[in-house]
C-alpha cells in the first residue's frame, strides 16, 4: 500500500511512482495520521524578539522504513538498540527544544487578498477572463472557515498598480497575498499562481496549470482546491467540496457570467444594463446556473440607485431572479442577500429581509456587501447601534470600498456624531476625490450643522462628477450661495428646493429623489408640500423612503401624518 502525502490518497499499485491527483512522490506505509495534514504556514526563523521573518512551507515528512524482507543477524538487533538510544534520547531532546520554538511562532495564515490577476495576453478584449478568474477565486476562498479574505472592491484598487505585498499588508491587514498572471493565446490558456508571504515578499508556494480554453471551469475548481489546501491544516469534506463547487460545466455559459459581472463591476447604468444580456445568454447555455440568475439579480437590484422611477420595474424583477438563484442552489450567499435587499426596500417585509441578511452572513461572513446592506436595513429600523457594529464589520472586509468607507460615515451622521461623520467622509474622499457619493453625503452632513457654504462646495463638486456641464453648475451654485448671503438658511433652502424642482421637469430619471425633494420642503417648512412629495415617494415606492430616520426631519416628525406613513410603510415608530 502507498500514499499520497499530499492529498492522502492510498494506491494499492505498489509500482505507481507519483500520485495521479496531484503528482507528488507516494510513500511506502504509513503516513502520519489525518488529524496532522500538511499545511502552508507563516513561521519566523529568527530568535525570540527578532523582527524579520520568512515564509515557509512545513509538513510532516515519512520517516523511511527498512526494506521488508532483509534478516537481521542474530545479535545485530539488540545491539543496534542498544546504540540508538543515545541517539533516540538526542532527537527528543532537541526535537522538544526546536519543535516547542517552532511550533510557538509558526502562525497559520488567517488573512489574505486575492490581487488582480494581470492579463499577460496582450488582448484587452479578455480582461473580463483574468478579472473574472480573480473574482471566482475570491468567492471560493470565503467559503474557507474562519479565513478573512478581502473583498473584490478593495484589492481591485490596486489593478494595474506595481504594489509590494509589504504595503498590501499594511493597506488590508492580511498576512498573505495570492498573485495571478493569465496568458491566452488561441485555445491554450496559461496560469501562473503563486501565494506570497505579506510581510517578507517570500513565496509561500506557486503553481504553473497549462489547460485548454474549454477546461476552464475544471480549471477554477482546481486552483481553488490547491488554494485552500495551502492555507488551512485541516479542511472537512465538506468543505473542500464547497470550496471547489462548480456553478456549471457549460464553459461557455462561464465566460458568458464573467462577462456579465465584468461589465456590473463597472457600476454605470450602461454598463449594468450590459451585464444583464450576459447573466441572460449564461442562462440560455445553462438554464441550471444559478450564479448566472444571482448576477442578474444584482443587476435588477442596483437599477433604481441609478435611475428614478424604476423601482416597480426593477425590484420585480430582481426578486424573480434571485428565487430562482436559491431555487437552484440554496447556498449562494449573494442571491441571499439581494432577495434580503427587494424584501426591504420594495416589498417592505422587514422580518423575512433579516432573516435573509442573516443567511447571507452565515453562508459567507466575508461578503461585505451583505454586512453592508445590512446595516442600511438596521438604520431604517432604528437599531443605531447595530448598524454602526455592522458597516464596521463590512468596512472589515472591504477596507478600500468607496461606498462603505462613505456609509460609515452616514451612519455616524444618523446617530447625530458629526465630527466623526465629517473626517470618515474626508478620510474617503482623500481615498478617491471623484467618488460623487462622498461629496454628496458630506454636503448633507455638512448641512445638518448649519455650515451652509461648506455644503455648497461639496454639493458643486458631486454635481459636476455625475456629469452636469461645469459651468452650468457654476452658474446655478453661484446664485444659491448669493440666496444664503442675503437672506440665510432660508434663502439657502429656498434656493436648493428651486434647483430641485427644476432638475425633476428637466429630466425625472435623473432628478433628485421625490423623497429628498420633501425633505427640502420640510426643512424650508412648507409641511403641505413636503407630505406631497412623501406621498408620491410611497406611491412609487422609493428605496429613499425608508430614510424616514432622517435627521432633517425633525420638524415634522409629531406631525399625524407622518405617523401614518411610517405606519404604512411598517417602520417603527
Amino acid at each position: 500500500m502507498k500514499r499520497c502525502p499530499e492529498c492522502r490518497r492510498d494506491y494499492a499499485d505498489d509500482t505507481l511512482q507519483y500520485c495521479l491527483e496531484d503528482g507528488t512522490a507516494l510513500v511506502q506505509g504509513s503516513v502520519p495520521s489525518p488529524d496532522e495534514p500538511a499545511t502552508a504556514i507563516l513561521h519566523d526563523t529568527d530568535a525570540p524578539g527578532e523582527g524579520a521573518t520568512r515564509a515557509q512551507i512545513h509538513a510532516t515528512d515519512e520517516i523511511a522504513a527498512s526494506p521488508s524482507g532483509i534478516a537481521e543477524p542474530p545479535g545485530r538487533k539488540s545491539n543496534k538498540l542498544l546504540l540508538a538510544v543515545p541517539i533516540v534520547l538526542a532527537v527528543i531532546i532537541l526535537g522538544g527544544f526546536f519543535g516547542y520554538r517552532y511550533v510557538t511562532q509558526a502562525k497559520q495564515i488567517e488573512s489574505i487578498a486575492v490581487m488582480p490577476f494581470v492579463n499577460e495576453s496582450g488582448n484587452p478584449e479578455i480582461e473580463y477572463l483574468s478579472d473574472g478568474m480573480t473574482d471566482t477565486l475570491i468567492n471560493n476562498l470565503s467559503r474557507i472557515p474562519k479565513l478573512s479574505v478581502k473583498a473584490r472592491s478593495s484589492v481591485f484598487r490596486y489593478k494595474g498598480k506595481a504594489v509590494e505585498p509589504q504595503q498590501v499588508a499594511v493597506d488590508l491587514n492580511v498576512q498573505a497575498v495570492v498573485n495571478g498572471r493569465v496568458i491566452q493565446r488561441g485555445d491554450n490558456l496559461t496560469l501562473n499562481l503563486e501565494i506570497v508571504d505579506a510581510r517578507s515578499g517570500d513565496q509561500i508556494w506557486g503553481e504553473q496549470y497549462i489547460r485548454k480554453i474549454g477546461d476552464l471551469v475544471t480549471l477554477q475548481s482546481d486552483i481553488a482546491r490547491d488554494v485552500s489546501n495551502r492555507l488551512r491544516q485541516k479542511l472537512s469534506g465538506a468543505d473542500t467540496e464547497r470550496i471547489s463547487k462548480r456553478g456549471t460545466e457549460n464553459t461557455e455559459a462561464y465566460q458568458q457570467y464573467l462577462k456579465g459581472r465584468f461589465h456590473w463591476n463597472k457600476r454605470t447604468i450602461d454598463d449594468i444594463s450590459r451585464s444583464i444580456g450576459y447573466f441572460q445568454k449564461a442562462i440560455e447555455l445553462d438554464p441550471s446556473y444559478g450564479l448566472a440568475y444571482a448576477g442578474l439579480a444584482d443587476s435588477y437590484v442596483v437599477i433604481p440607485s441609478y435611475t428614478n422611477n424604476r423601482s416597480k420595474e426593477a425590484y420585480p424583477k430582481a426578486r424573480t431572479a434571485a428565487m430562482k438563484a436559491l431555487e437552484i442552489d440554496d447556498s449562494l450567499a449573494q442571491a441571499h442577500a439581494t432577495l434580503a435587499d427587494v424584501l426591504y426596500e420594495f416589498d417592505w417585509k422587514f422580518e423575512e429581509s433579516e432573516k435573509e441578511f442573516k443567511r447571507s452572513i452565515e453562508l459567507d461572513p466575508n461578503y461585505a456587501t451583505a454586512h453592508h446592506w445590512y446595516a442600511e436595513y438596521l438604520l431604517s429600523m432604528g437599531r443605531k447601534d447595530d448598524a454602526l457594529a455592522e458597516i464596521k464589520r463590512a468596512q472589515e472586509c472591504d477596507p478600500l470600498s468607496l461606498i462603505i468607507n462613505a456609509i460609515v460615515g452616514v451612519v455616524h451622521s444618523v446617530r447625530g456624531e458629526y465630527a466623526e461623520a465629517e473626517a470618515q467622509l474626508k478620510k474617503t474622499i482623500e481615498m478617491d476625490p471623484n467618488f460623487p457619493r462622498s461629496h454628496l453625503f458630506l454636503a448633507e452632513v455638512f448641512e445638518e450643522q448649519g455650515k451652509f457654504d461648506e455644503a455648497t462646495t461639496e454639493y458643486e463638486k458631486h454635481a459636476v462628477l455625475i456629469g452636469i456641464p461645469a459651468d452650468s453648475v457654476a452658474k446655478e451654485w453661484a446664485t444659491i450661495r448669493q440666496a444664503y448671503k442675503n437672506k440665510g438658511p432660508q434663502g439657502y433652502r429656498e434656493a436648493l428646493l428651486a434647483l430641485a424642482r427644476k432638475a425633476a421637469e428637466k429630466n425625472p430619471d435623473t432628478a433628485p429623489p421625490m423623497f429628498a425633494i420633501g425633505v427640502l420642503y420640510a426643512q424650508a417648512g412648507d409641511k403641505d408640500r413636503a407630505f406631497e412629495y412623501f406621498e408620491k415617494s410611497l406611491e412609487q415606492r422609493e428605496p429613499d423612503i425608508l430614510r424616514l430616520q432622517d435627521p432633517n426631519l425633525g420638524s415634522i416628525r409629531s406631525d399625524p401624518r407622518f405617523k401614518d406613513i411610517v405606519r404604512r410603510v411598517g417602520l417603527p415608530q
